[in-house]
């Protein structure tokens, strides 16, 4: 049986709700023989990480070190290990886990995200007990289904924010049908907007980027949109009404806005929910009926489509924008990124 490399590992955990994380050291569990072991270079910080360690969703189990935008070198393979060698540039998300059996309805049609034994990256158990830990550390141990290779022509800085939000923008929208001539509205110009601006043009869409900051607007065509709209400003808004084929909600809009999305559709139109709104939405059936538009959402994305996502991006030069800062000042970065300051994500990086 091999055994890993880095037995007892250092990483920055919360121990208690709030933002702040400490050093800490944790045993990882042994190297099973389909595991990787990577010694993590880079991580990107996502807003899931920080509504998990101020506890947001009631459900964190500390101490906890989050992190699933994880890019390193592999250093150690288990025995049946096949597909990955010492030395590859892998990344990982936010799943590591699915029973991925044929009879599984979730897994047969590849939304292993909903798989009944889904396990994420952190705040999971394995089925011995022990916590799954996450990737503000200095090495991860993942089961090889859920770890993949990063192209060659992908720098590995920028590709942390794709193994969450890059899957999660490009799952939907393969998923849904985007296609060449379809316009295609981005609600919420950040994280996930800006990648998602950047997929919907390489798809063939005409890319209309809906935001409340005007600021965005030169910085949304640049990435690609052929319209920018201030969704304060009624005339603009009032000049896409009724013409989208395509929403895609990248933002945690409230609840009551969903009705004026609505009417920004096109008849057939999808709204896809890629974050939570506040409280629940209320419709009138009527609205419905009269339009033909639906309304509906997407879990990150299954490793088929981070694979698919993964050699699109290469293909089509979709680099997220990043801000870097050294692991040694998450502390620093966490409180950056709450404050909503980013453009548009923030990487850590290995001291």
């Amino acid at each position: 049986m091999v055994e890993g490399k880095i037995n007892e590992i250092h990483a920055w955990a919360g121990k208690t709700p709030g933002l702040a994380v400490e050093s800490w050291t944790y045993k990882p569990r042994p190297l099973g023989e389909h595991d990787v072991e990577i010694k993590i270079n880079y991580n990107g910080i996502c807003g899931s990480d920080i509504h998990t360690l101020k506890n947001d969703w009631g459900n964190t189990n500390y101490p906890i070190v989050v992190g699933h935008e994880i890019v390193g070198k592999v250093i150690t393979v288990g025995d049946k290990v096949t597909a990955f060698k010492e030395g590859d540039i892998v990344g990982v998300g936010g799943q590591i886990h699915a029973c991925l059996k044929s009879d599984c309805k979730a897994c047969s049609c590849e939304l292993d995200p909903h798989c009944p034994e889904n396990m994420f990256v952190f705040n999971a158990t394995y089925p011995d007990g022990t916590p799954t830990q996450g990737g503000f550390a200095e090495a991860v141990r993942v089961e090889d289904n859920y770890v993949h290779k990063i192209p060659a022509s992908i720098d590995p800085v920028y590709a942390p924010p794709l193994m969450c939000a890059g899957l999660t923008v490009y799952t939907p929208m393969v998923r849904k049908g985007v296609k060449k001539g379809d316009r295609v509205g981005i609600v919420g110009i950040g994280g996930l907007g800006h990648l998602a601006i950047q997929f919907a043009k390489a798809l063939g869409a005409e890319v209309i980027a809906l935001s409340h900051s005007s600021n965005k607007r030169e910085q949304s065509l640049a990435l690609g949109a052929s319209k920018f709209v201030d969704i304060s400003n009624k005339e603009e808004v009032d000049s896409v009404r009724h013409s989208l084929n395509h929403l895609f909600v990248t933002s945690s809009a409230e609840s009551n806005q969903y009705n004026e999305f609505i009417s920004w559709m096109d008849f057939e139109g999808q709204i896809v929910l890629l974050a939570l709104p506040k409280g629940t939405m209320s419709f009138h059936p009527g609205e419905f009926i009269q339009t033909e538009v639906s309304i509906t959402g997407s879990l990150i994305g299954g490793r088929k489509a981070m694979s698919e996502m993964l050699e699109f991006a290469a293909k089509h030069n979709i680099r997220p924008m990043i801000e870097r800062f050294p692991l040694s000042k998450v502390n620093e970065a966490l409180e950056y990124v709450d404050s909503g300051k980013p453009r548009y994500r923030v990487v850590l990086e290995s001291d």
